[in-house]
């Protein structure tokens, strides 16, 4: 890991689709609200629409695709030395839609972070505005939170909450997260690259003082 002073903090970002938590943070970036280098964008599949944004903001693009290695272990094995070429101090993890693995998670622990379209622990995996609205949640919302081994487990950093609405469909729902990703996600990249986020005893830390287990929170129900 590189020496980490405050706003200086070399980020890659790792994605496998449209990319629209990348383009957040290098939006944030670009108006001056995210102090940190994003050295890098790596997708393991060729067609990502992220790879377009990341070359239209200047920011050195990768490709590996998954579907050349003969196993999960081998693809992160490769995945971790492009990584490292970068000399991250914080992986990013903005729609990478791959299960990593255990040697993975432990290379970067304390140091990844993830975003993750629920109100953590609830809904881990897949399908959450369809499993929240086929529960009849009142609200629902995101969660960006440290990467630990468990799928979608690791400490939370913040979580924002919205409201469930009458009529809401799987895309409206999913609309209104994704505004809050958009914040959210800039917010707890900045604190790792101002020296104010780190994660101890399986918590997450901000200015000194453990998170509550949901993170910092930020409701927009009321």
């Amino acid at each position: 890991m590189t020496a980490m002073t405050a706003g200086t903090t070399n980020v890659v970002v790792l994605i496998s689709g449209s990319g629209t938590n990348l383009q957040a943070l290098i939006d944030a970036r670009d108006r001056g609200v995210l102090n940190a280098e994003l050295c890098a964008v790596i997708s393991n599949r060729p067609d990502a629409y992220g790879l377009q944004r990341a070359e239209r903001a200047a920011i050195a693009t990768e490709v590996l695709d998954h579907t050349a290695f003969a196993s999960r272990d081998a693809f992160d094995a490769a995945m971790a030395a492009l990584i490292d070429g970068y000399r991250p101090d914080l992986v990013v993890l903005a729609g990478f839609m791959r299960i990593l693995t255990p040697a993975f998670v432990q290379r970067y622990a304390g140091r990844m972070l993830n975003i993750h379209p629920s109100l953590l622990p609830k809904y881990q995996g897949l399908h959450t505005h369809r499993r929240a609205l086929e529960a009849g949640d009142r609200e629902h919302g995101v969660t960006v939170h440290f990467v630990t081994e468990e799928l979608d487990g690791g400490p939370a950093v913040i979580q924002a909450r919205v409201p469930v609405r009458p009529g809401d469909t799987v895309e409206t729902l999913a609309n209104r997260v994704r505004q809050q990703e958009h914040i959210i996600y800039p917010m707890a990249v900045q604190w790792f690259s101002a020296a104010r986020l780190r994660m101890a005893d399986n918590r997450s830390w901000l200015d000194g003082e453990p998170l509550p287990r949901h993170g910092y929170l930020i409701d927009n129900t009321g």
